[in-house]
């Protein structure tokens, strides 16, 4: 009959074997047992997709990071990141005069698409504003509006002439109606649907005209403009009739910085 009591090795032996055993990773415990050693280690690696954790650095492709959006219109607008509605002027559309900015907070990941609606306050589909009143007339838009990546404080996208847009609504196709007594009859317009997925990132806006930009003096901007820090790359955009086009679809791509 075999003997299987338990060896106990001396101290002294134990050590040798733990030399012995260092490359192996194992360790001798004081009463003479033997147990694996664990370790931790960390590594970084650097280039496409990879991008530092600290949450001061700046996000790459696939790192959801927080956003704030400034915007000013005259006189309306809504917005849309990747297709997903975010925010809008929190003064309605079917107010007269409604000139404020607006400030909006927002989660993406690089790269993402805005969809931006910007609407010139109308008092029908004749174009016109103050119908009936001695001030009957024409409107006009503009719209300005950046994008600071809230981690880095990095402004990451602003209103230029490299963004397209559609104009859906156009009014009055004949300005001389400017002055007629019955606008809702007289004046012709040019009225089109939103495209069906048109905020989406895969939407095509290869046939969208480019922005026209605009000075401060030529839109006349008003209460709230000058209430943002704009940056300098920021300009005021509209399409090319400021006082015709009264709707409009905005988009854009921001890549990460």
């Amino acid at each position: 009959m075999d003997d299987h009591r338990p060896v106990t090795r001396p101290a002294t032996a134990c050590a040798v074997l733990a030399v012995a055993l260092a490359l192996a990773g194992t360790a001798c415990s004081s009463d003479g047992d033997t147990s694996t050693a664990g370790s931790a280690s960390t590594s970084s690696t650097s280039g496409p997709g990879t991008s530092p954790t600290s949450g001061t650095d700046p996000a790459g492709p696939g790192d959801a990071t927080a956003f704030t959006a400034e915007i000013w219109v005259d006189n309306w607008f809504a917005l849309s990141i990747d297709g997903e509605p975010v925010g809008e002027d929190s003064v309605p559309i079917t107010t007269e005069r409604s000139f404020n900015a607006e400030t909006i907070t927002f989660t993406a990941t690089y790269p993402f698409t805005v969809g931006l609606v910007a609407k010139d306050y109308k008092e029908s589909d004749s174009g016109l504003e103050y119908i009936g009143t001695d001030r009957q007339q024409m409107g006009d838009g503009g719209v300005i509006a950046q994008i600071t990546d809230t981690a880095t404080g990095e402004v990451v996208a602003t209103t230029d002439d490299g963004w397209r847009g559609l104009v859906i609504h156009r009014a009055p196709t004949n300005p001389e109606c400017e002055t007629s007594a019955d606008p809702d009859t007289e004046c012709g317009s040019e009225i089109l649907d939103e495209p069906a997925g048109w905020a989406d990132p895969d939407f095509d806006d290869s046939g969208w005209t480019t922005a026209s930009t605009f000075t401060a003096a030529e839109v006349g901007t008003k209460d709230g403009y000058d209430t943002i820090d704009w940056a300098p790359a920021a300009q005021l955009i509209w399409s090319s009739d400021l006082q015709t086009d009264n709707t409009i679809l905005w988009r854009t791509v921001v890549e990460a910085p």
